[in-house]
């Protein structure tokens, strides 16, 4: 879901959205390009997820793979609806009131987007589960009618001119991305299938919401600077450096250090409110010792860390090669904070389980 808003807040910061004609064509547009990627995206990770996790247990079931693929399909496709009209309304009301969208939409678009396909899949993949033994042909019938509107989508993006070259040349960082955050479920996978260590599927989602959104508002941020900036695509050392100096990202004069600095001191203060939370509401199995929350904390600080510099690199890397980074950095940066959120917490709990840290409700 993040070329959507990715999209449309360059088309609102650079005012095509204040045309009241243009509106209706772009919104259009965008919400028949996200429906193609959603549903493409959502069969193929379907298709992974039986590959990668039937097939070489030797457990495959035909009827529970038409199952996973209709959840799949229907629940993509739903979701990316329903978050692409938030995401429109936020961005043409952000404008509206003179608030940098940039700094709105795309946190919003982060958060919304896992509670509501989260949501929705554990709905509706209930509700065609109960269908499988009353009515087998309800779910072969659901994955063949999203499927089968993907043409209609195709044609309706095609004939806007903003979204017919995403259309075509957009799928690559969307499959890379989600090969990417497939190798971090596989490490949550192998982590809480140990009893040991359940108590990390509480804090997955946290670690990742929260890299995914700050990294994702500095691309957007870096990206919006320079397309407003008219900055050059070539002979400018600073939008095609290969590598940043670390101190240049976090401690520069420029106004993407100051955000850079800004996101990375979020980090502390909005977990802990997400940790208390947590224990608060007694989720999960993992107690929330002094030792436990500096862990935490350090592989947090780290992930974002990581990540705000890949942002830096990244689209400037991207500008600098004539690509654009609304459509390429986003989805790389947010699957790449799956995989090291995923991956530091999961090196966390088996550090803390060794130092003695452990849950107190689950035995040694």
């Amino acid at each position: 879901m993040t070329s959507l808003p990715a999209l449309l807040l360059l088309q609102a910061n650079i005012g095509q959205m204040d045309a009241g004609g243009d509106i209706w064509n772009l919104v259009v547009g965008n919400l028949a390009l996200i429906q193609v990627q959603a549903t493409v995206v959502g069969f193929m990770a379907s298709m992974a997820a039986v590959l990668f996790g039937w097939v070489p247990e030797g457990h495959f079931d035909i009827h529970h793979a038409v199952l996973l693929c209709a959840s799949s399909v229907a629940t993509a496709f739903i979701a990316s609806l329903l978050l692409g009209l938030v995401m429109i309304g936020v961005i043409i009301g952000s404008r509206r009131v003179g608030i940098n969208p940039d700094n709105v939409a795309t946190p919003i678009a982060a958060s919304l987007g896992d509670l509501i396909t989260l949501a929705l899949l554990a709905g509706v993949s209930t509700g065609l589960y109960k269908q499988l033994r009353l009515n087998a042909y309800i779910n072969p019938l659901v994955c063949l009618f999203f499927l089968a509107l993907t043409p209609v989508w195709v044609l309706i993006a095609h004939r806007v001119p903003s979204t017919r070259e995403v259309l075509y040349t957009g799928w690559e960082p969307v499959i890379i991305a989600m090969a990417i955050s497939s190798i971090g479920g596989l490490i949550l996978d192998k982590t809480v299938s140990n009893p040991n260590f359940a108590g990390m599927a509480v804090f997955t989602p946290v670690i990742n919401g929260v890299g995914g959104n700050l990294v994702a508002v500095q691309a957007s941020r870096i990206s919006t600077y320079l397309h407003m900036s008219s900055i050059q695509m070539t002979g400018v050392s600073t939008v095609t450096r290969r590598c940043p100096n670390p101190c240049h990202t976090f401690f520069g004069p420029g106004v993407n250090s100051r955000s850079a600095r800004v996101l990375f001191f979020l980090v502390v203060p909005g977990h802990l409110v997400f940790l208390y939370t947590i224990s608060f509401m007694e989720a999960g199995h993992t107690t929330l010792t002094s030792i436990f929350i500096a862990f935490y904390m350090a592989a947090a600080l780290l992930q974002v860390l990581v990540l705000l510099y890949f942002a830096d690199w990244m689209v400037h890397w991207m500008w600098g090669r004539g690509m654009d980074p609304d459509n390429f950095s986003i989805p790389y940066l947010t699957a790449l904070g799956d995989l090291l959120g995923t991956g530091f917490l999961a090196l966390c709990f088996h550090i803390l389980w060794l130092i003695g840290d452990r849950d107190s409700d689950v035995g040694d």
